[in-house]
């Protein structure tokens, strides 16, 4: 088993209990209340903002050019590509860029976010992917199950979420990640895996508790 197979079962009891959420639930039958889904707009925006930064900061500590270039790469889709097309999904929501640019991160979003940054500032390129995996695997596995389970017909909105997590391009991105991440622990000893795991499943726990404040609505 890899190294990224072994920390995904880890956290697995994490990951069933955030694919079981009332929000993923509700968003995959088309339920979730519009206003609760307008939140997670305005927050996820504010996160991606930060998650733009760790990028950065992976990219400037990568020690191979190839390695260089994806990661810069994923930089520019993050901050010039993913977020104009957010940008254009939350006008369909009835949320401008005003509102999202004016929008307060909540207390939940603000401690996964600072829990990246600290990682993408005090660690190496390898533990910044470790942290940021547990979101762009996780995002993956959830949209890909909601696509499976059947689209909500009654809710073209969210069904245009559900395509995009559910897109061959974004499963290339976690995987990747997971690729690199693999790669770059074989040379790595026992100690040194053990902080990764950690990271992971921390991170995994954020990743739950994004969805739950998302789901509250928490200010």
């Amino acid at each position: 088993m890899s190294f990224t197979k072994d920390m995904r079962q880890s956290a697995n009891s994490i990951w069933l209990k955030e694919q079981n959420h009332p929000f993923v639930l509700e968003l995959g039958t088309g339920e979730l209340k519009l206003e609760i889904f307008q939140h997670y707009m305005k927050q996820d925006y504010q996160f991606l903002i930060e998650f733009s930064k760790v990028i950065a900061l992976a990219v400037a500590k990568c020690d191979r050019l190839g390695d260089m270039e994806w990661f810069a790469k994923l930089l520019n889709d993050t901050l010039n590509v993913e977020m104009s097309l957010h940008v254009s999904f939350c006008k369909d929501f009835g949320i401008t860029l005003s509102d999202l640019i004016e929008t307060k991160m909540s207390p939940s979003v603000r401690a996964y976010s600072n829990h990246m940054l600290e990682i993408a500032y005090s660690s190496s390129t390898v533990h910044i992917a470790t942290v940021i995996l547990p979101c762009s695997w996780g995002y993956s596995e959830i949209g890909q199950k909601l696509y499976r389970e059947g689209m909500p017909k009654t809710a073209p909105l969210y069904c245009r979420w559900i395509e995009m997590y559910n897109s061959k391009e974004f499963a290339e991105l976690a995987t990747w990640l997971r690729n690199f991440i693999d790669r770059e622990t074989l040379k790595m000893n026992k100690k040194e895996l053990s902080e990764l795991q950690d990271i992971f499943i921390k991170s995994s726990h954020h990743e739950y508790s994004f969805w739950d404040a998302a789901y509250r609505m928490e200010q």
